[in-house]
């Protein structure tokens, strides 16, 4: 793959000798399982699992045939709440051969984003663990329907989820109202053959897959990606690091996440790789003994997951030697980190990748061969089939090593965000670019490095933080007049969540009132760490609030505690 580089401006376009994938995703597992069919396929150590890729196939297509017995029909959209397990990987390959539209909901969710989700996309179905930590799931659905308590499993009628018909539990004695995932697969020839039927009828094109991506409007907004999107997104990440069949990768990434589910097990299927779940949430042990006992050759994480893999007091005694490759995205990598992911952690390939949901997700990935300054430095070069160009304030491409706000065309951008015309325009131009918020800069040699963001989304371990939401909710709490939530810096998670926040008059609250009210409503790692109780916010003299100098403030105030304390 080259860049082709067009005199100074900062635009680059990828092109590639091996053309894009034109398949759905379903048909290309089927491919998969005939070329590949007796290789692993899914490995899952904790729920003692090892398929091959006859298997999943095998399984992928029953789960079809009873999603499609319940009466849903293509177009019709089916959440997935649940941690990584093979379930989730099940539903993601029945839905695309159904022709259904999964919907992927995040572990962390609670009460209110749940149903919010539910009823924003009108999801007809429900795939759901039945707990997970200290996430009660059907407790949390029940409370937002209690008619489950009272119908039949598939016949639900809810006052608040009007959409919702049926809550399917991953779990072998489901309560009243639900069903079992393990009775969809029991289900006739009649609608096996009804999943056959559908294979001339899916196209590419079709919408496959609705992420939900913090707005900044206070609301999630549901990005729509095809099947030609995350497939071929998924097959390109795993090219650039070589994937062949006799690669493991070792997933220890939220599948509900596109770094989860395309980068990997997309990026796994369409090289005839063999898929690892280590666990159904991130454990640095047990990452590093899965890698020992499974012998994965490649790894993914953001830098969080392999500092904590790196500094963890039983790291020198696992043996990693089975590793080259692997990808790190989801925030900048320390050059240290990386530096030791390569020497200690025998991953001498590894590549840095940077994207977006929205593009499906990777835009840029740098190379196995790169110089360890451009791996590190930069995001690398463009992917195949992908333009990019960086842009000013009017819209016009900067000179190249200026920065600008960084925008994406091709293949891989989304369709738009789900029912919400208003806010797909403002992310897509009438020319097919998608405006990322992210400010950048590019070299000589087309490698970007991302400098900063237009707006104030916070980068915590990797989640996608947007204090607009935050403060939003916030705002429901009845001492609270004002409040304003910003990112500042922490050595272990990138970044975490302040809260400046304005009382009203005669109201008193404590730091942690205010945690308790966040919690069960917005998802853990939203919930501020750090909380302040302001009389005013720093301001322009035009009335701007100013979050770089409330930033400035408290990291100083942090510092000064710091030293205090010593």
């Amino acid at each position: 793959m080259t860049g082709t580089i067009t005199g100074e401006l900062s635009y680059v376009a990828g092109t590639s000798d091996t053309p894009l994938l034109y398949q759905t995703v379903g048909t290309a597992l089927e491919a998969a399982a005939t070329r590949y069919g007796d290789r692993p396929a899914l490995i899952v150590p904790h729920q003692n699992i090892c398929w091959t890729y006859d298997e999943l196939n095998q399984k992928a297509t029953e789960v079809a045939a009873g999603l499609i017995a319940l009466g849903l029909e293509p177009g019709d959209r089916v959440g997935l709440w649940a941690p990584n397990c093979a379930e989730w990987i099940v539903t993601q390959f029945a839905t695309a051969k159904a022709g259904l539209i999964l919907v992927n909901i995040n572990p962390a969710y609670r009460i209110s984003e749940l149903e919010y989700a539910l009823n924003k996309v009108g999801c007809k179905a429900l795939v759901l663990a039945g707990s997970f930590k200290s996430s009660d799931y059907v407790g949390m659905l029940r409370e937002i329907a209690p008619e489950l308590d009272s119908c039949k499993a598939g016949k639900l009628t809810a006052a608040r989820l009007p959409d919702l018909k049926t809550a399917i539990v991953i779990d072998s004695n489901p309560p009243d109202g639900f069903m079992s995932f393990s009775a969809l697969a029991q289900r006739d020839n009649a609608d096996a053959a009804k999943v056959a039927d559908l294979v001339d009828t899916l196209q590419p094109d079709d919408p496959i897959n609705i992420q939900f991506t913090s707005g900044t409007t206070g609301f999630p907004k549901g990005a729509t990606l095809t099947h030609h999107s995350i497939l071929n997104n998924g097959y390109f990440v795993a090219a650039r690091q070589s994937f062949s069949a006799a690669d493991r990768l070792c997933i220890p990434v939220p599948l509900y996440h596109c770094f989860g589910m395309v980068m990997g097990v997309l990026g796994c299927i369409t090289h005839g790789a063999a898929i690892v779940l280590p666990g159904e949430a991130f454990d640095p042990e047990t990452v590093l003994a899965t890698v020992e006992a499974e012998k994965c050759t490649a790894l993914y994480g953001v830098p969080t997951m392999f500092i904590a893999e790196l500094e963890h007091a039983s790291f020198s005694n696992y043996d990693l030697s089975s590793l080259r490759t692997g990808a790190m995205a989801g925030s900048p990598c320390p050059i240290e980190v990386m530096k030791r992911v390569i020497s200690d952690m025998h991953m001498s390939e590894v590549t840095i990748a940077y994207g977006m949901t929205e593009t499906a997700p990777v835009s840029f990935q740098s190379k196995k061969d790169d110089p360890l300054e451009k791996r590190v430095a930069t995001v690398g070069q463009i992917h195949p089939f992908v333009e990019v160009k960086i842009v000013d304030e009017d819209g016009k491409t900067v000179q190249r090593t200026e920065q600008g706000e960084l925008c994406t065309r091709g293949y891989s951008v989304m369709q738009g965000y789900w029912a919400d015309d208003e806010r797909t325009a403002e992310a897509i131009d009438k020319t097919g670019w998608m405006h990322t918020g992210d400010l950048a800069t590019m070299d000589g040699d087309g490698y970007v490095n991302i400098t900063g963001r237009l707006k104030d989304m916070i980068i915590r371990g990797g989640e996608n933080i947007y204090p607009r939401e935050i403060e939003e909710f916030l705002y429901t709490h009845p001492a609270v007049q004002d409040v304003q939530v910003f990112g500042i810096p922490d050595d272990r998670m990138g970044e975490e969540v302040c809260a400046w926040v304005l009382l009203r008059n005669g109201e008193q609250a404590e730091e942690d009132q205010i945690r308790a009210f966040c919690k069960g409503q917005i998802a853990h790692y939203k919930v501020p760490r750090y909380i302040r109780f302001v009389e005013e916010y720093p301001m322009t003299v035009t009335g701007k609030i100013q979050k770089f100098v409330m930033r400035d403030m408290m990291q100083e105030d942090l510092e000064l505690g710091k030293t205090q304390a010593g």
